[in-house]
């Protein structure tokens, strides 16, 4: 399997045509079809159901695509890598995370970064845990900045300084804006929106589960997300309660929610990780010493 080949089923599965894709890469119809042809023979797989105007992805076609797709994002990056190994420090940082407040810390050391090597270009990716420690074991990320509770054991860490705080981003016509906190007994009966992540159980203390008492299974979950942009959409609908980290929703005078902090307390850290015994690029190790500096040595 060519990685020239992957390219051009990628650009067809984009352009959902032959003939589009043919354009888009400078060659000719039957030659792009042949190509395609002699991947599917190659896989023994039919990749692409043939309209009158169109190609669709089967099922098959749609695994490939993925898979295609981390290939060439990950040759691209290496390739990348190897270019900027020169007198000038320059090359790319790829970093995933969760929504949270603290992601300002990275941001900070970021902007120092620019400043000192302005060749070095930062890439962010916006994901959940587990979206982001999967591109981590993939190679696809240099860093992720993960919400605890989660597995550290597969990493090295730095533990970054403050944490978030749990609470309850609800309408402001809400009987329960009224409350300066929000305690377990509130929740019962109301339709909750609550974080995939935080609800999984990944290691041997969940400290968000633990604060329901025993009680979390019984509770009305309605929804589950793992970002918090919908979650504020749906509150605003009024199809729930969300439970959410603060910060990370708008309740500013001007906005209809509300956040409410739970009681009592319920606080999570984040940790920024990578893989172990990972060799790291000259730009990545810039900002490996640099969190270093900021957060000390690995605990």
């Amino acid at each position: 399997m060519e990685l020239r080949v992957l390219k051009y089923f990628l650009t067809v599965a984009r352009e959902g045509s032959i003939t589009g894709a043919a354009n888009s890469l400078h060659l000719t119809q039957p030659t792009l079809t042949r190509q395609i042809q002699e991947l599917e023979k190659e896989l023994g797989q039919k990749l692409f159901v043939r309209g009158k105007y169109k190609v669709t992805l089967t099922p098959e076609g749609m695994i490939l695509r993925n898979r295609a797709q981390e290939i060439v994002d990950l040759v691209e990056k290496t390739e990348a890598e190897f270019q900027a190994i020169t007198d000038t420090v320059s090359g790319d940082v790829y970093i995933g995370g969760g929504e949270s407040d603290c992601m300002k810390h990275i941001a900070e050391i970021i902007k120092e970064i620019q400043t000192e090597y302005p060749a070095i270009k930062f890439h962010l990716f916006s994901g959940n845990a587990e979206d982001v420690t999967e591109k981590l074991d993939k190679g696809l990320l240099d860093f992720g900045v993960l919400i605890q509770p989660v597995d550290l054991s597969k990493y090295d860490n730095l533990p970054l300084p403050d944490k978030d705080i749990w609470g309850v981003v609800m309408r402001k016509d809400s009987p329960l804006a009224e409350k300066e906190y929000i305690e377990l007994e509130d929740l019962r009966g109301l339709p909750l929106i609550n974080s995939r992540q935080a609800m999984r159980k990944t290691s041997s203390k969940n400290e968000f589960i633990e604060w329901f008492r025993g009680e979390f299974e019984n509770l009305n979950t309605v929804a589950t997300i793992n970002l918090v942009y919908n979650a504020a959409v749906m509150v605003k609908a009024g199809v729930g309660y969300a439970i959410t980290l603060d910060k990370l929703v708008n309740t500013s005078e001007e906005s209809e929610l509300c956040f409410k902090p739970l009681k009592p307390k319920l606080e999570s850290g984040l940790d920024i990780v990578w893989k172990k015994y990972r060799v790291f690029s000259p730009a990545a190790k810039i900002f490996l010493d640099k969190l270093k500096d900021c957060f000390g040595e690995i605990e």
